[in-house]
């Protein structure tokens, strides 16, 4: 109880903070927007070079890169808190260190789901057959959305307010986009290359998304498992990192 309690006051908190809000939820529909009409003005003959822009499969991409912005979300959340005496009297309450990272979890998530749907939504006005494959590619991003949220709350467990900026805002949203398959395939670079971007989640999780709307369902797992584990192994690392901050200011 105690927890959903600290994670309804994080959600009115994301709420005061309406410019960034709409800007997450706003952002990757523009990019639909703009790649979309770029899309339509590519010669017919060029279309297979650039079929990763074609719809089924730029929809998938930007749902995933759109919740890059999420983890902006969360550091500035908790960095936020840190600056202030607000989270010193948290940590003389009874609540863990898990139940900090719940709390500040749990109202993001949703804001996840309604990114995407918004980006599936976006989409279906876009040519995106409406198919059942839209619901289930919107729960296939929920483990790549605790990865964003996870990398945030990491960094504003550590860094402060204009910091997180410069790390979730700038460094990652790159660091998503150059290695997850979205705007080109990273085989065609090869080598270090394409062997870090198979190394870190947002490739799979953009090719998870993509099976998933495509309809080829045996091939999701083996994609999203990477992201599932990425997703747990940050969790436990940033409980591990809010209960050391924890200890150092009792």
């Amino acid at each position: 109880m105690r927890t959903f309690v600290f994670a309804s006051r994080n959600t009115k908190e994301i709420l005061r903070d309406m410019i960034t809000l709409f800007f997450g939820l706003g952002f990757p529909l523009v990019l639909m927007v703009l790649l979309s009409a770029i899309n339509a003005s590519i010669p017919q003959e060029a279309a297979e070079a650039t079929k990763l822009f074609q719809i089924q499969n730029l929809a998938p991409g930007i749902s995933v890169f759109g919740l890059s912005f999420i983890s902006l979300f969360s550091a500035q959340l908790i960095s936020k808190d840190r600056t202030t005496s607000f989270v010193l009297r948290l940590f003389t309450s009874p609540l863990k260190a898990f139940e900090f990272i719940l709390g500040y979890t749990l109202p993001l998530v949703p804001m996840s789901l309604a990114q995407t749907v918004i980006c599936y939504i976006a989409a279906i006005f876009f040519g995106l057959e409406i198919t059942p494959n839209i619901l289930l590619a919107v729960v296939v991003n929920i483990p790549i959305a605790l990865v964003f949220i996870a990398l945030g709350l990491l960094a504003g467990t550590f860094l402060n307010e204009k910091a997180v900026g410069g790390i979730c805002g700038a460094l990652l949203t790159n660091l998503s986009a150059w290695f997850s398959n979205i705007w080109f395939d990273t085989a065609l670079v090869g080598g270090w290359f394409e062997s870090i971007a198979n190394a870190l989640p947002f490739a799979h999780a953009v090719n998870a998304a993509r099976y998933a709307v495509s309809g080829e369902y045996a091939e999701i797992m083996p994609e999203l498992l990477w992201v599932i584990a990425y997703a747990v192994a940050l969790l436990v690392l940033a409980i591990s990192a809010f209960t050391i901050k924890m200890k150092r200011n009792k």
